[in-house]
């Protein structure tokens, strides 16, 4: 599917606001409302918008520490790479997982309450899977720049 101008503008606007209306899309894009809904479907269909969500208050729902995790594995086999990374998906304090070329074979996005809540989920959950090898932290002492909305100018 090739995107147009106007496709680009629907989809760098809801990565601003998902709860703008086609209605306004319209306007903006001096369209009527129904090929601007229509456009959103096709956008949907296609896989270039795969859901809505809220982005929610770290320090107001109490994650107040953030933390880099990265993890190198001791085996490296297909069966060992699919196992970390089911395992990985039940913890919840694990936000973001990827798996990376270079000295660590996964970086983990952490999000928890405080230090403990940290040292349990390393301790308690994470030292329990079978295959770790080694695991390095880093903290956050503040965001500097944390944009959820992808970059468009290579369309």
């Amino acid at each position: 599917m090739k995107l147009d101008e106007a496709d680009k503008h629907i989809l760098m606007r809801f990565q601003e606001n998902a709860r703008i209306t086609a209605k306004q899309l319209a306007e903006e894009l001096s369209l009527t409302v129904t090929p601007v809904y229509e456009r959103i479907r096709k956008l949907e269909r296609a896989g270039y918008i795969r859901q809505y969500v809220a982005l929610l208050d770290e320090q107001k729902i109490g994650l107040g520490l953030t933390a880099f995790c990265n993890v190198q594995l001791r085996e490296h086999r297909r069966e060992s790479l699919a196992e970390f990374q089911e395992q990985i998906m039940h913890l919840e304090e694990v936000v973001s997982c990827w798996h990376v070329a270079g000295v660590f074979d996964y970086l983990l996005l952490v999000k928890v309450p405080s230090m403990e809540a940290y040292q349990h989920l390393i301790n308690n959950k994470l030292a329990t899977f079978a295959n770790i090898g080694q695991v390095q932290s880093s903290f956050v002492m503040t965001h500097v720049k944390d944009e959820h909305r992808l970059p468009l100018g290579h369309l």
